[in-house]
């Protein structure tokens, strides 16, 4: 009976970013696709598969359940971000069915899960968190996760830059869309991480404010990145975008150097945060927040090097995906054990 009661607590407080999960566990497979090791890769879309239809479950039972709990989530500042991860998750999982599976009409589908939720979610969130008469201050409100939000627009667009000659004759008309998708996320990320700057250079920062989703600092650049390069190998198929090619290019070597800027300082203050500061290392799901712009990192870096002609960068995309690898396994063995003694 107890472990009843723990199991549906878990569910109660289950929170909102759990599909980091599946972003995570798609992005690194893709960069397995990528390196080569197709076996391994197609372990983790299998295993994606289930974490994605799982956590759709507990979404699904939570909102039957505890759907008060559920609105106060989607009313908090901290945590109403979490949900963009739905988002990101199901397109990534739509990258992995068409890259791996090969499978267009069911990606398509997921594309089409994925801007219903990136359109129902940004419109109520952001709506929510301006209209609310009681708002925390921005040090206690702000952190990485609301990156999200640029997560989200920017993988929409890179799923539809990679279906869109599926769509034939309508093919300009998705990737204007996704090049719409794609500017709209970049502008979004320069107004958020603006704030999130200035609350790391002018507050005082404790080791606890420094939570994993800080990677997606990091991590929202590197799939703006990664769309900049599907959109760029799309060009031959819109006139538009033909004609935007070398703005592209440039904007999306901006958003890798952005990305790489921020790989020395998030390390350094994971050393302050853990080693000098002796902060313990706990399971906690926002890790998974940290374990997806690794994988991304590794996917973009290789996008880029084909769209640039840089091949001396692919040795670094895959030493990032060892990199991701690692991470994931430990995030991996972290959550197993916290399923199995749930504490």
């Amino acid at each position: 009976m107890a472990a009843v009661s723990s199991r549906l607590e878990a569910v109660a407080t289950l929170h909102p970013a759990s599909f980091a999960l599946v972003m995570a566990t798609g992005i690194v497979s893709i960069a397995c696709r990528l390196q080569g090791y197709a076996m391994l890769a197609g372990a983790l879309f299998a295993a994606n598969l289930v974490f994605y239809l799982a956590l759709w479950g507990l979404i699904l039972l939570r909102l039957a359940r505890y759907r008060d709990r559920l609105a106060a989530d989607l009313q908090h500042h901290g945590r109403s971000v979490g949900f963009f991860t739905m988002v990101p998750a199901t397109c990534v999982l739509g990258s992995q069915t068409w890259i791996l599976g090969a499978a267009w009409l069911p990606a398509a589908a997921l594309w089409g899960l994925g801007i219903t939720l990136w359109a129902g979610l940004t419109y109520s969130i952001f709506t929510v968190l301006t209209v609310k008469q009681t708002k925390p201050t921005l040090e206690e409100g702000i952190h990485g996760g609301w990156l999200l939000a640029v997560v989200a627009a920017q993988s929409v667009a890179v799923l539809g830059g990679q279906l869109a000659q599926g769509f034939g004759e309508n093919a300009g008309r998705v990737l204007f869309f996704c090049l719409a998708m794609w500017l709209g996320g970049g502008m979004l990320y320069i107004w958020i991480i603006s704030l999130i700057f200035y609350r790391y250079t002018f507050f005082v920062m404790s080791p606890s404010d420094l939570t994993p989703p800080y990677w997606i600092n990091m991590g929202a650049v590197a799939i703006s990145t990664l769309a900049g390069t599907t959109l760029a190998g799309a060009a031959e198929h819109s006139v538009l975008l033909g004609d935007l090619l070398p703005f592209m290019k440039g904007f999306t070597l901006m958003f890798w150097a952005t990305a790489t800027w921020w790989i020395p300082m998030l390390l350094i203050l994971g050393v302050w945060r853990h080693v000098v500061r002796r902060l313990p290392i706990r399971y906690d799901v926002l890790y998974w927040g940290a374990v997806f712009p690794l994988g991304m990192y590794s996917v973009c870096t290789f996008r880029l090097s084909q769209m640039i002609g840089a091949p001396s960068l692919l040795g670094l995309s895959r030493a990032f995906l060892f990199v991701a690898l690692a991470a994931w396994t430990a995030a991996f063995i972290g959550m197993s054990r916290q399923i199995v003694s749930p504490r």
